[in-house]
């Protein structure tokens, strides 16, 4: 009879169809229920309507149903609670940076608080008017050189979840996964 251990372990085996680590380390996997040999996996989508999704049920029940004792699988993608990049283990965040891939630091947003006064005065000097909180975006350091002297190039990647960004000291571009 196989059990939550023996299914992880293979659920390790099944690598994103879109990016290169598995979906265990990604965070897509949220539970995992057995009893009399039925397997049903939660998994938590990046983001809806991701098409790679028909992929990871396939894989994963190709792969589970190798499994001794194991007599049906059931793949549910569920939305509650939300994927977040915060989901990532340090074990993918390592692989997905060899593969030119970075990933925002856990918890938070990552940004500083920037004050932005049309006037040109600094916080706490007297006219100054707080116009807004929004954050501007902390530097990503490039996974090829580890320089901070990057730049957005789009906020559309090759998947949803993703951005390009360009860097100016090693000259390579780089995906860096979108804050969800």
């Amino acid at each position: 009879m196989a059990d939550t251990s023996a299914i992880l372990d293979v659920l390790r085996t099944i690598p994103d169809p879109e990016m290169p680590i598995s979906i265990v380390d990604l965070g897509l996997i949220e539970s995992i229920h057995i009893e009399d040999g039925a397997v049903r996996v939660d998994v938590l989508p990046t983001f809806i309507g991701c098409p790679a999704l028909p992929m990871i049920a396939d894989d994963i029940t190709k792969k589970l149903s190798a499994l001794p004792g194991v007599q049906s699988i059931e793949v549910e993608f569920i939305h509650d609670p939300p994927w977040t990049v915060d989901r990532i283990t340090e074990q993918g965040r390592a692989s997905l940076k060899q593969h030119g891939v970075t990933v925002p630091p856990p918890g938070g947003p990552g940004t500083g608080a920037a004050r932005l006064d049309i006037a040109g005065h600094h916080p706490g000097s007297p006219g100054y008017i707080q116009l807004s909180t929004s954050a501007a975006p902390a530097p990503i350091p490039c996974p090829f050189c580890d320089s901070t002297d990057t730049r957005l190039d789009s906020s559309f990647g090759p998947t949803r979840c993703r951005m390009i960004y360009y860097c100016n000291a090693c000259r390579n571009s780089f995906e860096h996964l979108k804050k969800v």
